[in-house]
């Protein structure tokens, strides 16, 4: 019972990552499910589905086509579909009935390119999985299948060349737009930046010779990344870029705090860098995706050493949590930790006092129920709340 949750609300699982990952490319999206699946994508894991059009069906299984395999039906439909609207390409992603009865996902595939006469991608989704690991086979696949495409050679009197942004779904960063991010990233330093699925069409993956540098903003986007270099020569940076300035300021605003209050309740010893017994230590956890929490932590630790308070300080541990994809090459540092389910962080926060927790809102309910007193800053994660940071989009909480 790892999974069972009694205070979190349900992750977004990996069909809404994959469908979030393709949903602005003017493909036709067919979500292989009966129609529940559809809905919870569209109606609670997708912001732009409110603001932007996209072609996403349900393939309407019946109990019959599903056991008796009659896969013909489904591309019968998705041709219909195809002639009335069109479509640069097909996507069929699967969910819990199609990875339940076994469909063959690579078969559909060659159905759906013969009968269309169009480029189609399938996306082993089951719907126990979260998110990100549904957007690691979309990216994969949709680079696999269409960068490089245009036939065209990058030219060498080319006025720019671009940084494409890997990763940066609504799900992992909690915009839905493209403007905001590009801005931040612009911020950051980097230079002509592109975001993939978001604001740029498939042209920006089919002229992949056009790109400079890659930045992977999510684990989801390592593999891609990494095929992208072996292929194309493409080197890659890690970083996010896109922590909202409101959070940075509150977890600042919070550290000053602590250390006033170590800094009062201690007195001029703490001063005194000659008496290392009377030092104090400062313990963060932070609980989002990876990249995100890494880089928070490299800011926070940069706000200690700028601090003028931050000599009091004989050790500082921060920590970085995630329910979600990890990877151990990229920044783990010792006392991270994989979350598998509510007990993980319950037992996590009872065994280890933390000064500061920072994470989205949701999970603070379980802090509080596991004993947790001490400070807290809101981190959105849509992923885990359906919590914007977005002010443009208006959004319910899943």
């Amino acid at each position: 019972m790892k999974k069972m949750l009694k205070y979190l609300s349900p992750f977004a699982p990996d069909q809404s990552g994959a469908c979030g990952v393709l949903y602005e490319l003017g493909g036709l999206i067919v979500i292989c499910d009966a129609g529940g699946c559809s809905g919870n994508i569209c109606g609670f894991d997708e912001p732009r589905w409110f603001t932007k059009k996209s072609a996403v069906f349900s393939a309407g299984l019946r109990d019959m086509d599903a056991i008796m395999g009659r896969d013909d039906r489904l591309i019968e439909k998705l041709s219909k579909a195809y002639d009335q609207i069109g479509g640069e390409f097909a996507a069929i992603i699967a969910t819990p009935v199609p990875a339940v009865i076994g469909t063959d996902m690579k078969a559909l595939k060659r159905m759906a390119e013969k009968k269309l006469g169009i480029p189609a991608i399938t996306i082993n989704a089951i719907g126990t999985r979260y998110y990100d690991e549904g957007e690691q086979e979309a990216w994969l696949n949709l680079f696999k299948e269409f960068a490089g495409k245009t036939g065209t050679e990058k030219t060498e009197n080319r006025p720019l060349s671009f940084t494409g942004i890997l990763g940066a779904t609504p799900l992992e960063t909690g915009f839905a737009t493209a403007e905001p991010l590009l801005e931040m990233a612009k911020k950051e330093g980097i230079d002509n930046p592109i975001i993939y699925g978001l604001g740029s069409g498939l042209d920006a993956i089919k002229n992949i010779q056009n790109i400079e540098k890659n930045l992977v903003v999510s684990v989801a986007g390592l593999r891609t990344a990494e095929y992208l270099k072996e292929e194309y020569g493409i080197p890659y940076d890690i970083g996010f870029p896109f922590i909202p300035e409101s959070v940075i300021n509150e977890v600042n605003d919070s550290i000053d705090l602590l250390l006033s209050k170590k800094l009062s309740s201690n007195g001029d010893s703490l001063l005194d860098e000659n008496n290392a017994s009377n030092k104090e230590s400062l313990s963060v956890l932070i609980i989002h995706s990876q990249l995100a929490s890494n880089e928070l932590r490299t800011k926070i630790r940069q706000k200690l050493t700028d601090s003028a308070s931050g000599n009091i300080l004989d050790s500082t541990n921060i920590n970085c949590a995630t329910f979600f994809m990890q990877s151990s090459d990229y920044a783990m540092e010792p006392g991270d930790i994989k979350l598998t389910g509510e007990d993980d962080l319950s037992d996590l926060v009872a065994n280890n006092y933390y000064d500061l927790i920072i994470a989205d809102a949701d999970i603070k309910r379980l802090l509080d129920v596991s004993g947790y007193t001490g400070h807290f800053v809101d981190f959105p994660h849509f992923a885990v709340s359906g919590r914007m940071n977005d002010d443009s989009i208006m959004f319910f909480n899943t």
